[in-house]
C-alpha cells in the first residue's frame, strides 16, 4: 500500500506540464494562434506604406468590403469578433452569405497592473491583437447571392462603429489605397483622335 505523504511527494514528477507557448487561459478568444514561438513580444509600431504597394488594399473574395480610411490602429481580437457578429447577424436573413475577415490577431500583448513600480520584467499576457496600416481591408461580404447595395452600407456601417478607427466602404470597382492617395488607373487612349489623325493625313 502506498501511503497518502509519498503519492503527493511524487505526483509533481510524474505530471507533464503543457507547452507554455500553448496555455493562453485568460480572455480565450476564438481568433487565436494555435502556437507562437515566443510567448511574450515587443509592443512594435503601426506599419506605414511607404514602398508604393498596393497590396491588400482592393477586394479579393467578396462584392462588398471596408477598409481603414483614418489611422492605422491596433486592433484586438475581439473588436474583429464583434464587428463580425454583427455582419453575420444582419445578414442572417440571406442564406449563401459570406463574411471574410482579411486579418488575423496572431501578436500577444502583455499589459502590468496600474501604479507598479519599474523593473521585474514584463507584465503577463492579456489579449491578442493585430497591427492595421492605414487603407487594409478588414472585411468582405459576398457568396453566392448578391446583396443590394444600401444593405451592405449599413450592415458594414454598424461593423464600422465597433473599431477603433475611421472605415470607408468599397466595392470592386474601388482603385486601391496608398496612404492617403487613391491609386486610379490611367485612362485607355482615345481611338477617335487617333482615327482623325489617319484620315488627314
Amino acid at each position: 500500500m502506498f501511503s497518502l505523504s509519498s503519492l503527493i511527494r511524487a505526483a509533481p514528477a510524474r505530471l507533464a506540464l503543457p507547452n507554455p507557448a500553448r496555455v493562453f487561459a485568460r480572455f480565450r478568444n476564438q481568433l487565436a494562434p494555435k502556437s507562437v514561438k515566443h510567448i511574450k513580444r515587443h509592443k512594435g509600431r503601426i506599419p506605414i506604406p511607404t514602398g508604393g504597394s498596393t497590396k491588400g488594399t482592393t477586394l479579393a473574395y467578396g462584392e462588398w468590403g471596408i477598409r481603414i480610411k483614418g489611422n492605422g490602429a491596433r486592433i484586438t481580437a475581439k473588436q474583429l469578433m464583434t464587428a463580425e457578429d454583427v455582419i453575420k447577424k444582419k445578414l442572417k436573413i440571406i442564406k449563401g452569405t459570406k463574411v471574410y475577415l482579411r486579418v488575423f490577431p496572431d501578436i500577444p500583448v502583455c499589459v502590468k497592473g496600474n501604479e507598479t513600480r519599474m523593473g521585474k520584467g514584463k507584465g503577463t499576457f492579456e489579449y491578442w491583437a493585430t497591427r492595421v496600416p492605414i487603407g487594409r481591408v478588414l472585411f468582405e461580404i459576398g457568396g453566392g447571392v448578391p446583396i443590394r447595395e444600401e444593405l451592405a452600407r449599413e450592415v458594414l456601417r454598424q461593423a464600422s462603429d465597433k473599431l477603433p478607427t475611421q472605415m470607408e466602404f468599397i466595392s470592386r470597382s474601388s482603385p486601391p489605397r496608398l496612404g492617403n492617395l487613391l491609386i486610379h488607373p490611367p485612362e485607355p487612349p482615345k481611338l477617335a483622335l487617333a482615327t482623325e489623325a489617319t484620315v488627314s493625313v
